[in-house]
């Protein structure tokens, strides 16, 4: 059973946070920097962006990660220490430096993340006060996790966190997580930040493949825009100190129970990260069946959900089934025309090739709902795919005109 707990990402034994306002945001009342550390060293797992430019901190942490070991994750907002050159990389080993100095553990065992405008260098007389101030600060109350959650936003309306607990081998087990992502977030792989802690004691190897297996079903199946960054991670700490037995690829059982709630908790970020889709009212699943394949049905999702004219038609409320099967029509998927139907809110408004006349009064009022479902079924085979996305509106525009890159 998978219970819902308080403190977020410091809800699994032995994990702190601290964050403070230095000085990148310019609301001194927004936390812009701050650290999660862990008592005792941990087993390390990420996921990083695909794009081939990448931020400088990200190719310092994954050297951090191939060790397979971390002790802690310094992050700030703000700046994103992208298309900053050797100065930039340079930077980012500084903040692992620096927070492994006020930490007494080693450099090569930091996390760095940042997140904000490309283009810029760090003001480091700034990131290096805001480290030493977040590591005095240190603590595991629920101050914390809120306030380590607001310091990694940027565009979010809303700070995200979760954390659950289930029972593993007859000992309680904890998942925390906060995430940030609101704009160019894009499958392949996972356009945002999602820092999970857990307390579970698992190899390695077994740690990798779950998180792995995870991010597949959950952050890579969300798209806002359709931009991939440049700055993104998803990476899982995992301290032992639930001191339950350990969970390994040969203890099913334990491991179905930790996937699961692995599962429960990247669920729920990434699908908090397309509510708080920039200028969103709608959130929107998108779901293909009776594909032939899992990869058809992907691409016929994807392509639908990153249509700006399906988009906007949600946005306006409008039923508009001519966007969304011409959508599918030119995702590069065979379809065949007479099998497709087309429901939205389970509400048949196409099937074989026409569109079903008069439309059912009820789909007006349906469209109206916060939460849209477009379920297409394609008549060809028995794959499936479901992805989730938001609306499009006058406000994103507003957004990202005015958004500094």
């Amino acid at each position: 059973m998978i219970k819902t707990i308080r403190k977020g990402v410091i809800a699994p034994k032995g994990f702190k946070a601290g964050s403070v306002h230095c000085g990148l945001k310019r609301s001194i009342k927004n936390h812009d920097i701050g650290i999660i550390f862990s008592e005792q060293p941990c087993k390390a797992a990420a996921l990083f962006t695909t794009n081939q430019i990448v931020a400088a901190p990200i190719k310092y942490s994954k050297k951090v990660v191939a060790n397979g070991t971390a002790h802690a994750i310094v992050v700030n907002s703000g700046n994103a220490n992208a298309c900053t050159g050797k100065k930039g990389y340079k930077d980012a080993e500084t903040m692992a430096q620096l927070t492994s100095g006020h930490l007494n553990i080693k450099s090569n065992e930091v996390i760095v993340a940042s997140t904000g405008i490309i283009g810029h260098h760090l003001p480091m007389a700034k990131i290096k006060s805001g480290i030493s101030k977040s590591s005095a600060r240190l603590g595991s109350n629920e101050t914390h996790s809120i306030n380590i959650a607001k310091a990694i936003i940027t565009t979010d309306t809303v700070p995200k966190q979760i954390a659950v607990k289930t029972k593993i081998g007859g000992k309680e087990v904890a998942i925390g997580a906060t995430a940030k992502g609101s704009g160019m977030i894009s499958p392949k792989m996972a356009t945002m930040f999602c820092f999970i802690t857990t307390d579970a004691a698992i190899s390695l190897n077994t740690l990798k493949s779950c998180i792995k297996k995870s991010v597949e079903t959950s952050f890579n199946q969300i798209t806002v825009d359709g931009h991939m960054s440049t700055s993104d991670m998803v990476a899982i700490l995992a301290n032992g100190m639930a001191h339950n037995r350990n969970i390994t690829s040969s203890r099913s059982t334990d491991l179905a129970l930790f996937q699961k709630a692995l599962d429960y908790v990247t669920m729920h970020m990434a699908k908090a990260i397309i509510k708080d889709g920039e200028g969103a009212t709608k959130f929107i699943q998108v779901e293909i069946n009776e594909a032939k394949s899992i990869s058809d049905a992907e691409k016929i999702a994807r392509t639908i959900a990153e249509s700006m004219l399906v988009k906007t038609a949600i946005n306006g409320e409008d039923p508009n089934w001519g966007r969304i099967v011409s959508a599918a029509g030119y995702s590069g998927v065979i379809l065949d025309e007479s099998k497709l139907k087309l429901s939205v809110n389970k509400i048949t408004i196409y099937r074989k090739g026409l569109p079903v006349t008069p439309l059912p009064k009820k789909l007006l009022s349906e469209m109206k709902k916060n939460e849209i479902t477009i379920q297409l079924h394609l008549g060809i085979g028995n794959k499936s795919s479901t992805l989730w996305t938001c609306d499009l509106s006058k406000e994103y525009v507003s957004i990202n005109a005015d958004y500094h890159t």
